[in-house]
């Protein structure tokens, strides 16, 4: 059957750029009863000359000093300090439009009180502040926050569709998935707690190269080295991506006094979304086999040699961007 061939190398085909989510931020930190600091960052997704927009912040608040600005790689920062009369509980908080598209996280800090999390989207760019957080704000926005970061980062997605074309077998992919899962939640706690950390170039190089391994390894008939050891294997490369996806939460930071919840919810958020993309997989490798069990081996080299062009262009840009 072509249109599941074809259906299974539409999934494969990726962007040629690895289209990494890079919310940008909004904070508002209290400093004392009436003084708050606004500080936000909106990523560069234009050419020209960007653009600083101020943050909507409740109506009770005016600027004092500001707003200052600043580049940072690939977005503007920029802060302000407020005067604010009463709690801002009831005002409204975020973007008249969020410039570019993408999410954003609004975190509200005050003094004596839990931290607020929010996630601001194109939708919904602004919200009404409670006077009381919910005990779900923090797992509800860094868990949507995991789970579209694995959607729309098409290197993370790659390496999981790639292992899963190699293994295919049930229990075998169960293991090899379950390896990368372990092994990038404990980089990814490693890096949040600060126990490690690796500079961010060499790991998105790195994250290419174990594409275009699996890449490489799916072309070679069963006889390659992950077909005999796809947990270490998987787990090895799982390592790396850890750093990946910790780069990514970096961008975004952690809110005070929560961090353990944002930490576990978008890692939740993460395996979420990775195990949907496995099961699509399994899926149509199940329907194409169904149909002509002939065309899978076709099909997957098909998508193999797609995966692995994508890869390297990504790992030359890397190296030498």
């Amino acid at each position: 059957m072509r249109l599941l061939a074809a259906l299974l190398f539409l999934l494969l085909a990726a962007p040629a750029s690895a289209d990494e989510l890079r919310p940008g931020f909004v904070e508002l930190r209290q400093r004392n009863a009436a003084e708050w600091t606004l500080e936000w960052k909106q990523p560069l997704t234009t050419p020209g000359e960007p653009r600083l927009v101020v943050p909507l912040f409740p109506g009770n608040c005016r600027i004092a000093s500001g707003p200052h600005r600043r580049v940072a790689a690939l977005a503007l920062v920029g802060s302000a300090d407020l005067i604010c009369r009463g709690p801002l509980a009831g005002g409204r908080a975020g973007y008249a439009e969020i410039l570019g598209g993408g999410d954003v996280v609004l975190r509200v800090v005050p003094l004596n009180a839990r931290v607020q999390s929010y996630r601001l989207t194109p939708q919904e760019p602004a919200v009404e502040l409670a006077s009381k957080p919910s005990a779900w704000q923090v797992w509800r926005t860094y868990g949507v926050l995991g789970f579209t970061h694995i959607l729309g980062g098409w290197d993370h997605l790659l390496f999981v569709i790639a292992l899963v074309l190699l293994v295919r077998r049930g229990w075998a992919v169960a293991r090899a998935v379950t390896a990368f899962t372990v092994a990038h939640s404990l980089t990814l706690a490693g890096v949040t707690l600060g126990l490690v950390g690796l500079p961010q170039a060499p790991v998105e190089a790195l994250i290419a190269l174990s594409i275009v391994f699996l890449a490489a390894e799916l072309t070679r008939d069963g006889k390659g080295l992950t077909l005999r050891y796809p947990w270490a294997i998987a787990f090895a490369f799982g390592l790396v991506h850890g750093f990946g996806f910790a780069g990514a939460l970096r961008e975004i930071g952690l809110p005070d006094g929560e961090v353990p919840a944002a930490l576990l919810a978008f890692n939740l958020g993460v395996e979420a979304g990775q195990i949907g993309v496995v099961l699509v997989v399994l899926g149509l490798l199940a329907l194409l086999e169904r149909a002509r069990r002939p065309a899978v081996a076709p099909a997957v080299r098909m998508a193999a040699y797609g995966i692995g062009i994508t890869a390297s262009y990504w790992l030359v840009d890397r190296l030498f961007a």
